[in-house]
């Protein structure tokens, strides 16, 4: 499997991780959490926006544009250093929010969200996969 197919398929993963919970928090039920059970806790604290915007919209989104520059650079269309570029970009800022996010749980919060962790190991998976492709970006 090329790079990008993983990178699209680790994007993907988190898209379902973050639907799943933006339907849970929509529909005001408690998300199943499989390990731990602090996921109520750290998803209602009130560390659970930025800027006012829910942390699971924004990761739905930086995993949804991350699926959508992974597919242009398979795809070919473009100025596609600046893809990779842009993507890699994304994901150190994702990779920052996640430890930022990751701290929070285990100092502040002192709970653990399995959906959090998940996303956070999904991020730290796609920083992996950047740094062992050494992309290109002319």
């Amino acid at each position: 499997m090329s790079t990008y197919a993983w990178l699209f398929t680790i994007a993907a993963i988190g898209i379902a991780e973050t639907a799943y919970l933006i339907r849970s928090r929509r529909q005001n039920q408690k998300p199943v959490c499989p390990i731990g059970g602090g996921c109520s806790v750290v998803l209602e604290s009130k560390y659970n926006r930025i800027f006012g915007v829910h942390n699971d919209i924004l990761g739905l989104l930086f995993y949804i544009a991350a699926s959508i520059l992974t597919a242009l650079v398979v795809i070919e269309v473009g100025p596609l250093g600046t893809w990779n570029f842009l993507f890699s970009l994304m994901v150190v800022g994702a990779a920052i929010m996640s430890i930022a996010f990751t701290y929070l749980q285990w100092r502040v919060i002192k709970s653990w969200c399995f959906w959090c962790v998940m996303s956070a190991i999904t991020v730290a998976i796609m920083v992996l996969i950047i740094a062992l492709a050494g992309f290109q970006y002319s």
